[in-house]
């Protein structure tokens, strides 16, 4: 029986090159014929494509704050099973977190709830000696920690890698187990909310091929496989999928539309749902469907063609007005709208269903952990339903009338005042926030049987 192994690559901080080290983990160990299945921790939606692009997998996301730790624990046991190798990408900082004085949220709750060795990638651009230093600090930090290796990222050459690595065999009990030499051609374009995401096709095949060859000539793989733990705890039994499924589900994916938790799709599955997936950029009709889904992505930077795809903004708004439910995160809520206003300040029309204009200009970011209350009845839930999520944006809304009812009761982690937000317009509703349906499973399974009538 095969037996998973897992590890978690952890970054000093942002920015040191974590994701580009786990893709071409990713696809060097593909190469090797090992499966591999990607993981995520924290909020986050493009990573997890990149790593699908790689894998041939959904890659799940891993957050202690949203979801809590068995939840963690059971969805790398569960989708771990069949492969030789989970791998854990980090989110920013090892232990960047919920806040400055908890490791609520970070990478490191996650590496200690898996028991799995963490790979810490440093910076090594503008240091040699210090960067024993930066990784002795790391350990002490938290002793609980198992930093089991190191990854010094952007050496200039091969005397300073050994300056590097000799530095942390001198000081630390984590094993250098690669230098890798700074190479701009292997860097992923960025844009406003990061990185360019895997549905623009920036990972091609000639990309993933080059970063296994850094991998393979700077990494010792081998030790790195070695110092891989094995993945704790059987999963748990999966809930059954309706059979045959009760509901059909539009989901909305394509360039505009690609921001969903995996494991959002698969609890709606396992509630009975179908998911049909279809794209409102150049689709010309709606999919047979009893209810739709609208994810976030970047509507605004394909607003134009969105708003000439006159005929299928038309028949959104007629599906809305039959009566049927639709849920619609962030960017769905942007599609939804009278108007986008784009980064150039022009306006393009788009659904109507909320009256009001998105406006990406000035940049407004918001960005933070929110836990929603329902007060009224929606097609997620009754009322006092509860769900965590995140909120990741620069657009701003113009004022939205007052007699647009507000059904959710919005509160940051981090602090500040109550809010009501959740626009609800007949069976639509509409938000800034991501929510993470294991937060809550019963969103999902809510969510199937208003598409298939209940609660009307």
């Amino acid at each position: 029986m095969r037996v998973p192994r897992v590890l978690v690559v952890a970054g000093v901080s942002s920015g040191v090159g974590k994701t580009t080290v786990t893709l071409g983990l990713l696809e060097a160990l593909r190469r090797r014929g090992l499966t591999v299945q990607a993981f995520k921790a924290g909020p986050d939606f493009i990573d997890p494509g990149f790593h699908e692009v790689v894998t041939g997998r959904p890659s799940y996301n891993l957050d202690g704050w949203m979801c809590g730790r068995d939840q963690v624990l059971d969805t790398v046991a569960r989708h771990a099973a069949d492969a030789d190798l989970a791998l854990v990408e980090g989110v920013m900082g090892c232990f960047d977190g919920v806040d400055g004085t908890s490791e609520e949220g970070s990478t490191a709750q996650v590496a200690k709830w898996l028991g799995a060795p963490v790979v810490l990638v440093i910076d090594a651009s503008s240091q040699s000696r210090s960067a024993g230093a930066v990784v002795l600090g790391f350990e002490r930090f938290d002793p609980d920690l198992p930093i089991g290796a190191v990854i010094a990222n952007r050496v200039a050459g091969e005397v300073h890698a050994r300056w590097v690595c000799d530095a942390i065999t001198s000081s630390c009990r984590a094993v250098p187990v690669g230098a890798i030499r700074r190479d701009e051609a292997v860097a992923l374009p960025e844009r406003h909310l990061g990185l360019v995401t895997a549905a623009e096709g920036p990972l091609t095949r000639e990309l993933r091929r080059r970063l296994a060859e850094v991998i393979e000539r700077s990494v010792d793989l081998e030790r790195l496989l070695e110092i891989a733990a094995p993945v704790r705890n059987p999963p748990r039994a999966s809930p059954a999928a309706a059979s045959p499924p009760s509901v059909r589900i539009g989901v909305a994916r394509d360039a505009a539309f690609q921001f969903y938790y995996a494991e959002n799709l698969d609890l709606l599955r396992a509630a009975g749902a179908e998911l049909v997936f279809w794209s409102p950029v150049t689709d010309g009709e709606l999919p047979h469907v009893d209810g739709l889904y609208f994810g976030g992505g970047y509507p605004e930077l394909h607003a134009a063609r969105l708003a000439a795809n006159a005929n299928l903004l038309k028949a959104v708004r007629r599906f809305a007005e039959a009566g049927r439910p639709i849920y619609a995160e962030c960017g769905g809520l942007m599609y939804l709208a009278e108007a986008i206003e784009d980064l150039d300040g022009a306006t393009h029309p788009m659904v109507g269903l909320l009256p009001t204009t998105v406006r990406m200009r000035p940049p407004r970011l918001t960005l933070g952990y929110t836990s929603v209350v329902l007060t009224a009845a929606a097609p997620i839930g009754s009322a006092g339903t509860t769900a965590r999520g995140h909120e990741f944006h620069y657009s701003s809304l113009n004022p939205v009338p007052d007699s647009v009812p507000r059904v959710y009761r919005v509160s940051r982690r981090r602090g500040g005042d109550e809010r009501a937000e959740g626009y609800l317009v007949g069976r639509t509703l509409m938000s800034y926030v991501h929510l993470h349906f294991a937060s809550n499973p019963d969103i999902a399974r809510w969510f199937v049987g208003s598409c298939a009538g209940e609660g009307r």
